[in-house]
């Protein structure tokens, strides 16, 4: 019994350690490990609203929502990365702000299809 009291108690205190290095993180890399996660739910939730208000919208509206994601990456691609010879970088903050805007963009899209109808001028 203890020993199982002991295994659970283990890992239920994983999650736990790790969301308290993302609050005071010990180094860079911890850091970056923490900003990346905040960027992989950012880009989750951004395809979550992307493929919710695709299903919504007529084809022209697909199409209009597609050419507007491309230019949209595009624009985040130029804005929070850049390469210096073989090096890439990518700043993170950028690129999760930048993420977190478009999902509320695309959110608000497919609260105007679901209460007025869908608007493709807006997209």
């Amino acid at each position: 019994m203890k020993k199982l009291l002991l295994a659970l108690l283990v890992c239920c205190a994983g999650p736990a350690m790790a969301n308290s290095a993302c609050d005071k993180p010990r180094n860079d890399f911890d850091g970056l490990y923490c900003l990346n996660k905040v960027y992989q739910e950012a880009d989750k939730e951004l395809n979550e609203n992307f493929k919710k208000l695709n299903g919504k919208l007529n084809a022209e509206g697909k199409q209009s929502l597609k050419s507007g994601q491309l230019a949209w990456i595009k624009q985040r691609n130029e804005s929070c990365s850049k390469r210096e010879g073989s090096a890439f970088y990518v700043n993170l903050d950028c690129a999760t702000s930048t993420t977190i805007e478009r999902s509320q963009f695309l959110q608000n899209r497919l609260r105007e299809c679901t209460s007025t109808g869908c608007q493709n001028s807006q997209l």
